[in-house]
């Protein structure tokens, strides 16, 4: 691991980050959207980018988690909110440049099996041929949804509390 990055050695299915916020790293960009609790089975059932109008509720929902989180100075929490507003703009303009999700065209051939984590994560055809773009890309469903994400995102991870508290946090439980 790198210093101060991401754990990725917990157990997380025994560490409860409320009660321990020291083992909690932020890490670069979503690293650990979907593992560390109890956040991700508070947030994880508001998270739906299926048009705009899901999305919106969605995105106003993790929003209000957000703030609800630094309101208790829970930096964890908001920090994973931050993550779902971010994988919410990630996973909808994924669906937006292609329509069935997948990025990569799909051949026999795992281009990810001898790289380390998280290159290592997600599709086995990374470093396949990236199929074609959807005419509507900027425009349809998913963009929109997209668009709303991007919105929220942006909002919490400039919020002047959250960075606060990403700054207070960092002294607390980072090396020097």
């Amino acid at each position: 691991m790198a210093k101060n990055g991401f754990n990725y050695d917990l157990d997380f299915k025994k560490v409860n980050f409320r009660e321990h916020p020291e083992l909690y790293r932020v890490g670069v960009g979503e690293q650990g959207v979907l593992l560390v609790e109890p956040y991700k089975s508070e947030i994880l059932p508001h998270w739906r980018f299926k048009n705009p109008e899901v999305a919106q509720t969605s995105a106003q929902k993790i929003y209000e988690l957000f703030e609800k989180y630094l309101a208790q100075h829970d930096f964890v929490g908001a920090d994973m909110a931050r993550k779902f507003l971010q994988m919410g703009f990630t996973r909808a303009r994924r669906y937006a440049n292609h329509k069935g999700g997948r990025k990569y065209e799909a051949t026999g051939q795992d281009h990810s099996a001898d790289l380390p984590y998280p290159y290592s994560s997600g599709s086995a055809h990374k470093g396949n041929d990236i199929l074609p773009q959807e005419a509507d890309a900027l425009t349809n469903e998913k963009a929109q949804s997209a668009a709303i994400f991007k919105e929220y995102w942006f909002q919490a991870k400039d919020h002047p509390e959250y960075l606060r508290q990403k700054q207070e946090f960092r002294d607390a439980y980072y090396e020097k």
